[in-house]
């Protein structure tokens, strides 16, 4: 049994295992990265139990318990598409399921599962100009049929996606968190180690997007391949030694 059944496997059962850290890890880290204030373990509370609690009577937002839910669900839905071509209408899928029910829906300005309406930038001190609005579409179909040409797909190419992706930042928020849950799709898909960015490293990846074109791509795959370490040594940890992705073989 390969890593993508035996995760379906353990979910359908709710069994206590990678699919469970995955989870956990993947949605506390990538949201932790965006600011999200959940704790890990609040984040392992909410899978759980379905419920939150205060950990020193701090108050919670609402965002960040609907974004760390909706992970979830984010996470569940690229399990259930692991083997389909990226495309416009997933992203967008992957967009609505991150951000629903948060507070962006109410607000004309921040639409979700539709491309922004407003211009954007990448960082808040040292800050990215991104695509202009009305050439969203036209410029991520282009980096889509780009990448789907691209054969064998490596690391390394999916690595570039992410960050054109990124630069192209096709949404009014909530562009990394799906930029990423593609990047362990697309691991997954190709029979790579799939990689979770740690947020601490987010320094370091954050560093990596912004110097990825001018001045090397090393930091920013380096910062991947880290991410790919934390997922094997959680595969060894529970001692799975199969394929990541059996079909690719055939």
């Amino acid at each position: 049994m390969d890593l993508i059944n035996y995760m379906n496997y353990e979910r359908s059962g709710k069994i206590r295992g990678i699919y469970w850290l995955f989870q956990i890890s993947m949605a506390f880290n990538s949201n932790k990265i965006e600011g999200s204030q959940l704790s890990e373990e609040q984040t392992q509370y909410l899978f759980d139990e379905e419920k939150i609690y205060s950990e020193n009577g701090e108050s919670l937002s609402l965002n960040d318990i609907h974004e760390t839910v909706n992970h979830f669900a984010a996470f569940d839905y690229l399990l259930d598409h692991i083997h389909e071509e990226v495309d416009v209408k997933m992203i967008k899928e992957l967009h609505y399921i991150v951000k629903r029910n948060t507070s962006d829906e109410k607000n004309p300005f921040t639409p979700i599962g539709r491309f922004k309406v407003k211009p954007n930038v990448i960082g808040s001190l040292e800050q990215i100009a991104t695509t202009p609005p009305n050439d969203v579409e036209k410029e991520l179909s282009l980096l889509l049929e780009n990448y789907s040409k691209r054969k064998p797909i490596q690391l390394e190419d999916i690595v570039d996606f992410h960050v054109k992706f990124e630069q192209i930042h096709p949404f009014a928020d909530g562009n990394g968190r799906v930029g990423r849950l593609i990047v362990f799709k697309e691991c997954l898909k190709y029979n790579i180690m799939p990689s979770i960015v740690l947020d601490k490293h987010r320094h370091f990846y954050m560093m990596g997007l912004k110097d990825y074109d001018d001045i090397s791509k090393e930091r920013l795959l380096e910062t991947f391949k880290v991410g790919q370490d934390y997922c094997e040594q959680v595969l060894q940890r529970l001692d799975f030694e199969g394929e990541i992705n059996s079909s690719m073989k055939k």
